[in-house]
């Protein structure tokens, strides 16, 4: 994972399930943008608008992506992406922080 320079940080919070799954987003100097986020332990579902790469700073997930039947598991410095207009469920066992990159 790098470090952002000459970001626009959005102060505001995204917070989904009850408070458990928490980003914040970040505007690119190419006007493309990032969410770095936590989540703690539990069972998910996202959908998705357009293609996304979700990257596991620290912790780990496991991750049933559309059209697949196998749970994946993803632990620090591993990626995975998510095709755009699609559904994924994610299960934290411990925590997940994490960076998604939206395309």
């Amino acid at each position: 994972m790098e470090n952002f320079e000459n970001v626009t940080a959005v102060p505001k919070a995204n917070v989904y399930f009850g408070g458990k799954v928490v980003s914040r987003n970040l505007i690119m100097p190419d006007g493309s943008k990032k969410t770095l986020g936590y989540m703690q332990s539990g069972e998910y579902e996202f959908n998705t608008g357009v293609e996304e790469l979700m990257e596991v700073i620290e912790g780990s997930m496991d991750v049933l992506l559309p059209g697949e039947t196998e749970w994946k598991s993803f632990s620090a410095g591993e990626a995975y992406k998510v095709p755009g207009n699609s559904k994924f469920q994610v299960k934290v066992p411990d925590f997940a922080d994490y960076c998604c990159s939206y395309r």
